[in-house]
């Protein structure tokens, strides 16, 4: 990894994600860019990089494991009627240049390619900014466009058969703990609850108890998702908190999501990175301000 394959993303002029932009990762990883390691202000981690439970989770990012047959999110494939299976079927999003590039953010050109044919073409524009002295946000929306001749569906492992597996689009690996994190929205609690539902924004809440050493590394943490735009608030959460700590959007839940030749999908994040384990009130507060601003 060189210096040029990495962008350090900074809020007030102090780090908080560092992305990198073409990482060295075996094919069955599905390599594309992510952001990793995220932390808080204070300095406390808030993403894993290929955990031992799943190598393929890859901090902060976007992954499909199913764009037209082919898998964009590493591992193991779910096929009907024979459940996981390893297959020689995995893409690789690969970054083409940057169109902006600053200390708080930028905008990148990206191929989503399989066995040298381009399926999709992203635009993806992250931003960082201070909410408060004790909580910032990483604004992220992702584009994706059909640049085939034709029409290309976006699948999930629960529109292949597999229920309660409905993974696919914007995905935060979070850290793990001793302890598996508290997950809340505006009117429930808990991951059996939420998963799958929809909500104008969740809370997954840390305890702060390391697995890891590092600065800051001792601090509870609260990362607040908030669907950005009407059509992102419609996709349902995909929730994970009891064997493992991930939260992401599905842009496919029960259906499969269709793309026209020249077609696009346009989802955008809003994710408030906060020290301290907030209540209801303050997740609210932080998050309509993040989204607002």
């Amino acid at each position: 990894m060189t210096p040029s394959d990495t962008l350090v993303l900074r809020v007030e002029g102090r780090p908080v994600a560092r992305y990198l932009i073409r990482p060295e990762l075996p094919a069955r990883l599905s390599p594309r860019p992510f952001l990793h390691p995220v932390t808080t202000l204070a300095g406390t981690p808030v993403t894993e990089l290929s955990p031992a439970d799943h190598p393929h989770h890859l901090g902060v990012g976007v992954a499909v494991p199913d764009v037209e047959g082919h898998n964009f999110w590493g591992g193991r494939t779910f096929v009907r009627d024979r459940g996981p299976t390893e297959l020689d079927d995995h893409g690789t999003q690969r970054h083409t240049s940057f169109q902006l590039r600053d200390p708080d953010g930028f905008v990148a050109e990206l191929r989503w390619v399989v066995a040298g044919t381009e399926l999709l073409r992203e635009r993806r524009t992250v931003a960082a900014c201070e909410l408060t002295s004790s909580a910032w946000a990483l604004d992220f929306t992702f584009s994706l466009t059909n640049v085939t001749p034709d029409p290309l569906s976006i699948g999930s492992p629960a529109t292949n058969g597999r229920p309660g597996a409905a993974y696919g689009g914007f995905f935060w690996r979070a850290r793990r703990e001793d302890r598996a994190p508290q997950v809340f929205t505006a009117g429930r609690e808990g991951e059996t609850g939420i998963h799958g539902s929809r909500a104008d924004w969740l809370a997954l809440a840390g305890w702060g108890s390391p697995r890891s050493s590092g600065a800051g590394s001792g601090g509870g943490w609260t990362l607040v998702f908030a669907g950005a735009t009407e059509e992102t608030r419609r996709d349902p959460w995909f929730v994970r908190a009891a064997e493992y700590p991930g939260v992401g959007s599905s842009l496919a839940h029960t259906e499969r999501l269709a793309v026209e030749p020249g077609g696009t999908v346009v989802r955008r994040i809003v994710t408030v990175v906060a020290d301290g384990r907030l209540d209801r009130d303050e997740a609210a507060a932080l998050v309509r301000k993040a989204v607002t601003r």
